[in-house]
């Protein structure tokens, strides 16, 4: 293509969890565990947990026991995240080629970026244990905002790295991913290997829906010029 075409997209945030890191069955693992030591309601249904992925922690427990006080809440939350980094997450791994897409993309000239609903602990101990957080010129966690969908994430990254919403690319596994794009002005893409299937994501009218990142260099290239480099 032409250097002087038009680049649609210069910037592609990436969710985390079922989009990048190959999370989603530990996160579901973590839940059941977490629900066994505070030990007063029955496991809810996995689609149940999995429909949940995506949002904050909290938010995603107290969707489960709507009726639950405040206190079991936080007590779950807790076990959760003494469970999640004292044993789970040593289950993490990338998807196959995820590190060699997004390498691939970061040497095309893309800025790229993450923002998940995971804490900023648990990410850092993530990029730690993969290696692949330098190749991130911004990341937003869950803590840090307010819960997707909302679209202070995404904003903010855009105001950091100095690009507009219209020029920039949301890729995650979950409706509350492409619900926060389109809330932000931005376009995305949604991904078939996390939380949410087809039709879900289809609801939210993504740009395209892949099988995993994997395609995504792919689909980038069959649609944009190649993006100058980043500075």
């Amino acid at each position: 293509m032409p250097a002087s075409t038009p680049t649609p997209y210069r910037l592609v945030v990436f969710d985390w969890d079922g989009t990048l890191a190959d999370s989603i069955p530990a996160i579901v693992d973590c839940t059941h565990a977490a629900l066994a030591v505070v030990d007063r309601f029955p496991l809810p249904p996995l689609a149940a947990i999995r429909g949940a992925i995506g949002l904050g922690l909290r938010d995603s427990l107290a969707q489960f026991f709507p009726e639950a006080e405040e206190e079991f809440i936080t007590a779950l939350t807790a076990a959760y995240r003494e469970l999640w980094l004292g044993t789970y997450r040593e289950r993490i791994t990338l998807f196959p080629s995820a590190r060699a897409t997004v390498e691939s993309l970061a040497a095309a000239g893309y800025l790229l970026a993450v923002a998940t609903a995971k804490s900023r602990r648990g990410l850092e101990a993530d990029f730690a244990a993969t290696g692949i957080g330098p190749l991130f010129r911004a990341t937003r966690s869950g803590d840090e905002a307010p819960p997707k969908p909302h679209p202070e994430m995404l904003l903010s990254l855009c105001a950091e790295l100095g690009i507009p919403p219209g020029e920039a690319l949301m890729v995650g596994d979950t409706s509350f991913d492409l619900e926060m794009a389109r809330a932000a002005g931005m376009a995305a893409v949604g991904l078939l290997s996390g939380a949410h299937g087809r039709e879900r994501l289809a609801a939210s009218d993504p740009a395209a829906i892949l099988d995993g990142v994997v395609e995504l260099p792919d689909w980038l290239a069959a649609r944009t010029a190649r993006p100058a480099a980043a500075g």
